[in-house]
């Protein structure tokens, strides 16, 4: 497992991006698919349909997009069939290993910005009231879903490592840590991985 200060062995055409929800995988898609020249889907609008409800086509589409040759997403709806596609696919995983008060503050700030403007999302969606953000199952609430799956990457990279061998895997712990591996990545390829002026779609 690589860290910011190691190189990368390759440049990868097939990104993915791991992380507890908060953690700016969005967000660093991104950056990465600007800088590489790679096609970013972001596959919460894959997943969630009009109403909050689960697209059917969305394994499907998974497919179609990972059997493209240069992509980055967020590696997530892994109890949804995405393991089966995305890791035998992937090249580079980067993985955001933040401490608990970094991922938090950024999910408060973010899910209360989206609540107060009502900010459109994927599919015509937007977040739930503030009044109702610690409401509901794991499921329907984003904050009691980062408390419930905030070591869930951590468990699991073991089993990732020895399942997919293929796959170069940077570890990052801190944002000062990301952006210090960005700034290798552009002086290594020439280009800008330069932070957006607004994002506000990170999870």
């Amino acid at each position: 497992m690589l860290s910011a200060d190691d190189p990368l062995p390759l440049r990868p055409e097939r990104v993915l991006i791991a992380g507890v929800s908060g953690s700016g995988k969005t967000t660093l898609a991104g950056r990465i698919g600007d800088a590489w020249g790679l096609r970013h889907v972001e596959i919460d609008a894959l997943f969630h349909g009009p109403d909050w409800t689960p697209r059917p086509e969305f394994l499907d589409d998974v497919r179609a997009f990972a059997a493209e040759d240069r992509w980055v997403t967020e590696w997530q709806y892994t109890s949804k069939g995405t393991d089966e596609v995305l890791p035998p696919r992937a090249q580079l995983v980067v993985w955001l290993d933040y401490p608990y008060r970094v991922v938090r503050s950024r999910l408060l700030r973010r899910t209360l910005a989206r609540g107060i403007l009502r900010t459109p999302l994927w599919n015509g969606n937007v977040e739930k009231p503030i009044w109702q953000m610690w409401r509901g199952e794991p499921e329907e609430n984003i904050l009691l879903w980062q408390t419930n799956t905030l070591h869930k990457w951590a468990e699991r990279m073991p089993g990732v490592i020895e399942h997919f061998p293929h796959l170069t895997i940077v570890r990052l712990r801190h944002p000062r840590e990301t952006e210090k591996w960005l700034r290798a990545q552009a002086v290594a390829s020439g280009a800008s991985t330069a932070p957006p002026k607004r994002r506000s779609r990170d999870r």
